[in-house]
């Protein structure tokens, strides 16, 4: 084993590392030699990464008379604690070997700091929080938000309405609506009001292709420490800063498969077999980013929150949770048993990543974002995958319909139903289920859309029976809650 740990000149594995490792199998059963062997493999051969380092901020304390000073109070805070946040995560993939993707920044609801304001007040708390992100040099801040999922305030309803201007006239900028909660049931009222704000959001940003709208997602039984956008808010509950850490590794899930597979040519998997193997995977995954998380925090002098394993797939091939369906056993992701498949692989996850460790949290599961996963995008292309078939995964995956493209003329009375199902899945079996939507103006269905990046390609997804909800959603309302919601 030691022979081979010795630092290799040029070796792009942290030695660092390796030595924690060695450190954490001395107290742990399930990191045996051979299990660190595998890790160090995910690390040099697939690719692992911490997917995100989110910061995570109240900042109710910010609440003053007058906007300028709610900005100028705003952006003192974030400054104060992310100035070195870019810095201090370079530095910790950098000992560990681990690269760190992207840091962030979420904050308490913004809805709450405009409450007393005017509409005004709202956009340029918008842009201090753009402005913010930009001099802290994070990719996204999350957290124009609200929590309407009893109702609509004045401060949300203001905040709801800029939404279009300000996620097309900020870069960094996301934002999140809970309209329905297990306790509450789901205000049609509110998504009625968001399917006009996504289809206002795309079109507001049409010369972008309608990317306004993929800063925005629609919750319900929202959770209040991912640190995934653009969901990632901080709850009541929360501290005042903390650190959460996303980490990913699709890629890796499906290589753990693959090689037990080809390993294993003599003797009869199971399906249970293949679980067990997920689940092992997930705790080291797990385990790798706590490591990591715990620097930040240790190095920022604020508190570790939570580790979110999310397999979060990327449009890379080899980064995909259609890639390890297809490891499954299943050949067109769509197809009979998909569902059952999407629903062990993430049942696997959370026990991997709950055995890993005690301050596991946010969403924790299986992320099917369409246009980032190029096995789901071509399953869309080729027809196998449709949006019924794709929302019945969502019932047992951690999310729910995600970076979905429609065509850029849903009406949106037609959009607000697509979320008024999936908000009813989330509500009835007790889960965060939410949606990102992205109109694409001038785009008819089949049309592939090319956003770049992590936000990847898709084509435009097929919508049938448009304007045949408008009744429902226009009683309005609020869908009661259900009877196990009666639980005290």
């Amino acid at each position: 084993m030691q022979s081979q740990l010795t630092e290799q000149p040029g070796n792009s594995l942290s030695y660092t590392f390796l030595l924690r490792l060695l450190t954490l199998s001395a107290h742990d059963s399930m990191l045996q030699t051979d299990q660190i062997l595998s890790t160090i493999e995910m690390l040099d051969a697939e690719h692992l990464d911490v997917r995100t380092v989110t910061l995570a901020l109240n900042l109710n304390d910010c609440s003053a008379t007058s906007a300028e000073t709610l900005a100028k109070k705003v952006r003192d805070k974030i400054m104060h604690y992310a100035s070195r946040l870019v810095e201090t995560c370079d530095r910790a993939g950098g000992k560990f070997g681990i690269p760190v993707i992207n840091k962030r920044i979420a904050i308490s609801p913004a809805s709450n700091l405009i409450a007393g304001h005017g509409r005004t007040a709202a956009l340029q708390l918008a842009r201090a929080l753009d402005q913010a992100a930009k001099d802290c040099g994070v990719d996204f801040v999350g957290g124009y938000s609200a929590m309407v999922q009893k109702g609509i305030t004045s401060s949300d309803e203001m905040l709801i309405d800029t939404m279009p201007e300000v996620f097309s006239q900020t870069e960094r900028v996301c934002g999140s609506v809970n309209v329905a909660t297990r306790k509450a049931g789901v205000n049609i009222d509110a998504l009625k009001k968001m399917g006009q704000v996504i289809h206002d959001t795309a079109h507001a940003t049409a010369e972008i292709r309608g990317f306004g709208a993929a800063k925005l997602v629609v919750f319900a039984n929202i959770p209040e420490d991912s640190p995934f956008m653009a969901g990632a808010v901080v709850g009541s509950g929360e501290p005042e800063a903390t650190v959460n850490i996303g980490v990913s590794g699709p890629g890796v899930v499906s290589s753990a498969l693959k090689r037990r597979i080809e390993q294993d040519t003599e003797n009869k998997l199971t399906l249970g077999d293949l679980a067990e193997e997920i689940k092992i995977t997930s705790f080291r995954v797990t385990r790798i980013g706590e490591l990591i998380g715990r620097e930040v925090a240790r190095e920022l002098g604020i508190g570790f929150g939570i580790v979110d394993l999310s397999l979060a797939p990327t449009p890379d091939v080899g980064d995909s949770i259609g890639e390890i369906l297809h490891e499954l056993g299943i050949a067109k992701i769509g197809a009979p048993g998909s569902t059952a498949a999407v629903a062990m692989l993430n049942d696997a996850v959370k026990k991997g990543g709950l055995f890993a460790s005690s301050s596991v949290g946010g969403l924790s599961g299986a992320f099917i974002p369409v246009s980032e996963d190029s096995t789901l995008a071509a399953a869309v292309a080729d027809g196998s995958l449709v949006l019924e078939k794709l929302e019945a995964m969502t019932c047992v995956c951690s999310v729910g319909l995600d970076m979905v493209l429609i065509p850029g003329d849903t009406p949106p009375d037609t959009i607000a139903a697509i979320m008024a199902d999936e908000m009813a899945i989330g509500v009835m079996n007790d889960k965060t289920t939410a949606t990102r939507l992205v109109p694409i103006p001038n785009a008819k269905a089949g049309e592939v859309i090319d956003f770049g990046g992590l936000f990847g390609k898709s084509p435009v997804i097929d919508i049938r029976c448009m304007d045949a909800s408008d009744g429902f959603i226009n009683f309005g309302g609020r869908i009661p809650a259900p009877l196990q919601s009666l639980r005290n």
